[in-house]
């Protein structure tokens, strides 16, 4: 028995992406229930068109940019499927890529979050990504400290998964996928398809993690979060300050060369709080 899946894709400006997202889509071997565009204040309404190219889709219209995480959790809400599968406007789907994510679920009923490998593209031309951002389930969490290791347009979701952890975090401008997945990983396990079934676009003018500087300030915020949760043990809490003395000191390196000289004083009296808790960490480890 095949799944309902609402796939939700929010987008601000870009119809010749979002038409190539919604084609990837329409071309599933396996249909989803409804597809949900959240347009987040684009300066011009999404064209007609762009309807007959996925039949059905719902177009839920946000009357300012109010940003990714919050258009995505709109849409999320407005969502009838008991799966969610995300999109962003500038990624697409290989043709099998869903119909290969429930055969995963139906073998490992037990889960509530899948993933894909994904096959990157820049300016048209795939590459390889750097050998520390693999996929696989080893220390995971552990990993995704530092790095950002599961793609948002690559996941399936069960809905039950946000009563449980919440939604994205709207306060965050970029990194809200960095922060959803550390909260996830505390919480749920999650299953690979380890194929290349997302293919993720880069290089465009109006990407975010090229548009944004310091994006290690918007994971430090997660990170400060993070430390709250009941969840986190004593060994992995040693592990969040080892992750946020490095990069306090690194945005303290960034901002002077900047010739911000107090946000540099700021990270750098962060990093040597952070020194001392980590220590204090270590002696509770030990004993």
């Amino acid at each position: 028995m095949v799944p309902s899946i609402s796939v939700v894709i929010p987008v601000h400006n870009r119809p010749v992406l979002l038409s190539r997202a919604l084609t990837s889509v329409s071309c599933q071997t396996i249909r989803p229930l409804e597809v949900v565009v959240v347009d987040d204040g684009s300066s011009q309404p999404i064209d007609d068109t762009l309807k007959e190219l996925c039949p059905g889709v719902k177009i839920i219209k946000n009357e300012k940019n109010v940003g990714v995480a919050a258009a995505r959790n709109r849409g999320i809400e407005h969502a009838q499927g008991e799966w969610i599968a995300l999109l962003d406007s500038d990624d697409e789907w290989v043709s099998l890529k869903l119909e290969k994510q429930v055969q995963y679920l139906q073998e490992f009923p037990h889960l509530r979050a899948i993933h894909t490998d994904e096959k990157w593209v820049r300016n048209n031309n795939e590459v390889n990504p750097p050998v520390y951002l693999n996929k696989s389930n080893h220390l995971l969490w552990e990993r995704s400290l530092r790095h950002c290791l599961i793609c948002p347009s690559s996941v399936l979701l069960h809905k039950s998964i946000f009563e449980t952890i919440g939604s994205f975090d709207q306060s965050l401008t970029v990194c809200e996928d960095y922060d959803f997945w550390l909260r996830l990983l505390l919480h749920d396990e999650i299953g690979l398809v380890d194929e290349k079934l997302t293919i993720k676009h880069g290089g465009h003018a109006d990407q975010l993690s090229t548009t944004t500087w310091g994006m290690d300030r918007f994971r430090i915020k997660t990170l400060q979060k993070i430390l709250s949760n009941p969840l986190l043990s004593l060994g992995r809490r040693k592990l969040v300050y080892e992750v946020l003395i490095d990069k306090c000191r690194i945005l303290a390196q960034g901002s002077k060369k900047r010739q911000k000289t107090g946000d540099a004083e700021v990270y750098q009296e962060m990093a040597e709080k952070y020194s001392v808790l980590l220590s204090k960490t270590i002696q509770h480890v030990e004993k």
